[in-house]
């Protein structure tokens, strides 16, 4: 029999949540993913030293201001690991618009442009791209524009179906719910574990994905940061999946039946009404959801903090 990783490629596309290059390499999914963390955990491996060293040389070309050198570096660095990746890939690369423009949609949507730009003067052509923003606000109108001028967006740090709604009205490529950030939250909310079938998480997704289903959105919904095998087995036939290394090894060495578990057609039977998508609407029912509240900006401190990590490794080996 084959393995459920293989089983799980046949009914929903997996994406790679890593900037590990080997790791992708290895596991040969359809599409890749990074975020600061990643990037910063990955800039820190002595097998991409090379990586980081080319854009620290770019760096030290340039002239101006201080921090924006460090921030073009920084800049740069992500596509220069997104550059390898979709070499390896045969789909699309995420790269992730800086967490501290996450309520700023004027400078979320010049970054966006600029990391296009990059991309393709590498030759990477935009259809092979994504652009990751906040689901704020702010973040989901920067997407707005962006994809009206065919540049295709992902709204990450989704915690809640008002985020999922909003990103859909907007015309958003795909989305990011995080699942495991959900399960983080209310396993210390109510002290106790769930099973995979009762998962906030996996229950969140599932409600997602119907809402899409019944009102005929495009959008692509992405399970992800999962914590658990279950979690993700609970979410076979999602859009797609994007799934950590460790995780992918499991299911590569896992040789039991992936049952499917979402299917768009019976998924269009159950979801909810559709929801307004004002801005006092979204506010609202965001600030009424405690945990999306918390986890959303708890998600851009943290993001936000790795890249202030990221530029000061910058700034020391451009010294």
């Amino acid at each position: 029999m084959s393995s459920k990783l293989d089983q799980l490629k046949s009914m929903t596309v997996v994406v790679a949540d890593t900037g590990d290059i080997e790791a992708i390499q290895a596991f040969q999914p359809t599409d890749c993913t990074t975020n600061p963390t990643l990037i910063l955990k990955a800039a820190q491996m002595p097998a991409y030293a090379h990586l980081v060293d080319e854009a620290v040389q770019w760096g030290r070309a340039q002239g101006g201001d201080q921090a924006a050198v460090v921030a073009g570096v920084c800049d740069r660095l992500a596509v220069t690991f997104g550059t390898e990746l979709s070499r390896i890939v045969p789909g699309r690369v995420s790269t992730e618009v800086d967490a501290d423009l996450s309520f700023n949609t004027a400078a979320s949507v010049a970054k966006g442009r600029a990391i296009i730009a990059d991309y393709q003067s590498r030759g990477v052509g935009r259809e092979r791209v994504l652009i990751k923003l906040a689901s704020t606000w702010e973040g989901i109108r920067a997407a707005e524009i962006l994809e009206a001028e065919g540049i295709n967006c992902n709204l990450t740090l989704l915690f809640c179906l008002a985020q999922a709604a909003a990103a859909a009205e907007a015309g958003a490529f795909l989305i990011s719910p995080f699942v495991g950030r959900i399960l983080d939250w209310h396993a210390k909310a109510e002290g106790r574990t769930f099973a995979a079938d009762e998962d906030p998480g996996v229950l969140s997704v599932r409600a997602i994905y119907a809402y899409y289903k019944r009102h005929g959105y495009n959008t692509v919904v992405m399970g992800a940061s999962f914590r658990n095998q279950g979690e993700i087995e609970s979410l076979a036939g999602c859009d797609r999946l994007t799934i950590a290394p460790a995780l992918l090894d499991s299911l590569a060495k896992d040789q039991g039946t992936l049952v499917r578990q979402l299917d768009a057609a019976t998924a269009a039977k159950q979801g909810g009404d559709k929801l307004a998508s004002d801005e006092a609407s979204f506010r609202f029912a965001l600030n009424e959801d405690a945990m999306a509240t918390e986890k959303l900006a708890e998600g851009i401190r943290s993001f936000a903090k790795d890249l202030r990590s990221l530029r000061a490794m910058v700034q020391t080996k451009l010294a």
